[in-house]
């Protein structure tokens, strides 16, 4: 049973790894993508960059926040495991 729990611990590990490495990347493409069409059209109208800009911090912070919200989610199932609840 021992074995059993480590094998959930260790899977857990990996998947809250690949869960806030994949969503911090994700965040950090879109971002990126964001901010150079901002640039860009910033660049071709230069009068709309008040309203552009609202938007564009809008959307950062949208895009923020679905990345927290994924590495809430990996702590709740790194700290509140209920899968290692349900074995005991």
């Amino acid at each position: 049973m021992a074995q059993f729990i480590a094998l959930v611990q260790g899977y857990m590990a990996f998947g809250i790894g690949l869960i806030i490495g994949l969503g911090a990347l994700g965040a950090c493409i879109g971002i990126g993508i964001m901010g150079s069409k901002f640039l860009e059209s910033a660049a071709r109208q230069p009068e709309l960059i008040p309203q552009l800009q609202k938007f564009m911090f809008l959307l950062a912070g949208l895009i923020d926040a679905a990345f927290l919200i994924g590495v809430g989610i990996a702590m709740f199932f790194g700290f509140a495991n209920p899968l290692l609840s349900a074995i005991k």
